[in-house]
This record gives structure tokens, sequence and C-alpha cells, in this order.
């Protein structure tokens, strides 16, 4: 199918922007790092569900890909998120995904240089809209103070690592897909229990009365605990299981550059979202989001 890579991105990231409601609601409850293991934890059991009912019981690749699908999944999910929650913490969202914005042109430069994935000059201006989009639409409001107590040289380095791990992530997702015929569920698999792995052991060297798992469900908040695990698991079905197979799917069909700059087109999709709900959008916004649009419409060139 044409454009598959391109259009499994958008969905990605549609998605993702959706389950955001979800999240804010969820957050209220779950600490960040307990929300990521256990969205990933249901999505890893969806998975092999699927797999099970598919009937595919080998992955098609080799010990090489499976290791890089490994390592992807330890940075992008395991140290990248991890490193994007801790920036929204300390310098808030806004600055946080101007910061991921970076993730884009990091995936394309890492790729052309270790991958040798060579993008046309339209490509490259399509890349460099749609970031430069994206920046315009979340960067609305940043006259708002940062949190308290917060570092502003260490929100930024947290920003620029979760980019980093998300760009090496991506890259190394598309070493291991574009050169075998391990399919994007699989290699979703793979990244989520390197994921979940790497939250587990930061889980454990958290202090003490940080690390310990409170129970979502228990007969003193049954009513409250069941619709707490209801909205994880269906959030995680949307966000994790068909989110990060749809982005596995982009990394194998097209090319890590132009798959992660679609990715980044969440916050676009949240603008469309809030119009629906008859929220007011401002004119800055609709502009942006304009420019980002025409950039992704040049990443439709191949």
């Amino acid at each position: 199918m044409i454009y598959l890579g391109e259009l499994a991105a958008l969905f990605a990231a549609f998605l993702w922007a959706a389950s955001s409601v979800a999240f804010r609601y969820i957050g209220r409850s779950v600490s960040p790092l307990h929300l990521n293991f256990t969205k990933g934890a249901v999505a890893i059991a969806l998975i092999g569900l699927t797999l099970a009912l598919q009937q595919d019981w080998t992955p098609g690749g080799n010990w090489r890909a499976i290791a890089l699908l490994l390592i992807g999944g330890a940075l992008g999910i395991g140290i990248g998120d991890t490193f994007f929650l801790s920036a929204i913490n300390t310098i808030g969202p806004r600055r946080t995904l101007i910061l991921e914005a970076l993730s884009p042109p990091l995936a394309a430069t890492l790729a052309f240089v270790f991958l040798q994935e060579q993008l046309d000059w339209e490509s490259l201006f399509g890349i460099l809209l749609t970031v430069a989009g994206v920046i315009w639409v979340v960067s609305e409001g940043m006259a708002q103070p940062l949190p308290q107590t917060s570092s502003p040289l260490r929100g930024i380095g947290f920003g620029l690592l979760s980019a980093l791990g998300q760009a090496s992530g991506a890259v190394l997702s598309r070493a291991a897909l574009s050169t075998t015929t391990i399919s994007p569920l699989w290699s979703s698999l793979f990244r989520l229990l390197a994921g979940l792995a790497a939250i587990a052991l930061i889980l454990l060297f958290q202090q003490p009365q940080q690390n310990g798992f409170k129970p979502l469900y228990s007969p003193e908040r049954s009513h409250s605990g069941k619709s707490l695990l209801g909205t994880i698991a269906l959030t995680a079905f949307f966000s994790t299981f068909l989110g990060i197979w749809l982005q596995q799917t982009a990394f194998k069909y097209a090319k890590v550059g132009v798959a992660q700059s679609l990715l980044a087109t969440s916050p676009l999709f949240a603008i469309l979202l809030a119009r629906v709900s008859g929220e007011r959008v401002s004119l800055r916004a609709i502009l942006g989001a304009a420019i980002a649009i025409v950039g992704i419409l040049l990443l439709f060139n191949d």
C-alpha cells in the first residue's frame, strides 16, 4: 500500500492526542512511571493475544534485529519516556514538547550517519515546516511561570535527553525492520518488553516511599478502582497497543526522519479535537497547524 508508513504515523499521532485526555484523568490517581508501566503491561498482553490469534509464533527476524529492537525499546520507551515525564514535571509540558520537536531532525541525522538513509530537499523542507508548525502551536502561552522549585537547566537537559532517546530508538527500530522480515507487531512486543524492563529498574532504585505499587482496585474503593482499571485498559489499547504497532509500521515502511516528523504531530490533532469539542482555538494555533500541514503534504512525495 502506497504511503502505508506515513499514514500509520499520522494515525498513531491522532491516537496519542486522543488518549491524552484520558491520561490527564488517570494521572490524578497514578504516578507517571506507574502508569507507563501498567499500560505497557496491558499492551504486551494484548500483543500476545493478537499473535496467538494470528498463530504467529516466530518473529521472522534474526538475533541482531531483535537486539536492536530491545536496545531501541530501552532507549525510546524506558529512558526517553522517563526523561520526557521528568522534563514535564520540571519545566512544564509546552517547553518539553518544544524540546521533543528536536527528535525528528535528530532521527534524520542519525539515520543519515548510521543507515546512510538520505532525504531529498523536498522531504527535508517538509520536516522543517512540520517541526516549525508544531513548535509554533505548542509555544503559545510560554509566558506561564515555571513550576515552583524547578531547575530550568535541568529540565532542558531532561528534554534534550528525551529527544535523543526517542530519536535513537526510532533509528534502531528502522535498522531492524528495514533489513529483515520481522513484523511491526513483533517489533512492538520486543520494544515494550525492553521498555518495561527499563522502567522496572528505575522504579526499583527509587526511594522506598515512591516505588511501591498502590493497588488500583481494592474493596474500599471498588467502584472507583474498577473505573480506573477500565480507563487504563481502554487507553492502553488505543495509545500503547495500537499506537506503538502503528509507530513500528511507520518505521518499517517510511524513512525514519519522515516517520518521526509525522509521529510528532499529536499537538495538531489535539487542536482539532479541542475545536470539535467546542473549545476556542486561537488564530496562532490555526496558523501553526496550517504550516505543519504544508510540511506534511511535502512528506508525501515519494
